[in-house]
């Protein structure tokens, strides 16, 4: 089966695909395309996780086609940061 697995931090931008066993988890995904390693602060117990777009737990199971996606901690509140003129 095939998945995708994205991240992105200020520097970079990572999206890769990956063959899979049926039956992987978003865990398993996650630790097979080798990110763990590459961004060594990523905290999967503490980060928000998704596919396509919609938040989901780690054990979830994946299916063909699915595209993983890890996400970055909000470091700036919405609420309490200026709008900017365009």
């Amino acid at each position: 089966m095939h998945v995708g697995v994205a991240y992105a931090d200020k520097f970079k931008q990572v999206w890769l695909k990956l063959d899979v066993p049926d039956g992987c988890t978003v865990r398993e995904a996650i630790e097979r395309s080798g990110l763990l390693k590459q961004f060594p602060e990523l905290d999967l117990d503490n980060q928000s996780i998704g596919v396509f777009g919609k938040i989901t737990k780690l054990d979830a199971k994946l299916s063909d086609g699915e595209r993983v996606e890890i996400y970055r901690p909000i470091t700036a509140d919405p609420e309490t940061v200026e709008r900017r003129d365009t």
